[in-house]
């Protein structure tokens, strides 16, 4: 699973909406594959999540090519017991989530046809919760 090995801070704030306004100016053109997978909305993506899209693709691929993940989880996810009362501080971290806007390449892929591709990026993209697409590199 993928995590931080060390932060500045443990815990952080939420900043929901500031984090996921407007479209990727950075992250958003395919840098190291040839096929590419791009969120089309704004979302935060758990590390389970991006464990589970990549898992998915490197099966369908059969361990060949080789497999870019774009997107890092940084931001920690705190939560408080279920039945606390209120106050006592802010709850402990439970997992970590990506912010990840519209037009992000969040997996790139090369070494395999197009078709392959295709079929294994759009097999991530399901194991996520935002709408996707796949993209091909344009020399």
């Amino acid at each position: 699973m993928l995590s931080p090995k060390r932060t500045k801070y443990r815990k952080r704030q939420r900043k929901v909406r500031s984090t996921l306004f407007g479209r990727a100016t950075r992250g958003n053109q395919i840098s190291f594959g040839e096929f590419g997978l791009v969120a089309l909305e704004s979302h935060w993506i758990t590390n389970r999540q991006i464990e589970a899209a990549r898992i998915a693709m490197t099966r369908h691929i059969k361990r060949g090519g080789k497999v870019w993940i774009r997107i890092f989880p940084d931001i920690p996810y705190t939560k408080k017991p279920a039945e606390t009362r209120m106050g006592k501080g802010k709850g402990t971290p439970e997992y970590w989530v990506s912010a990840v806007k519209p037009g992000t390449v969040m997996f790139e892929l090369a070494g395999v046809s197009p078709e392959l591709a295709s079929e294994a990026l759009n097999l991530a993209g399901s194991k996520l919760p935002i709408k996707s697409k796949f993209v091909q590199r344009s020399w």
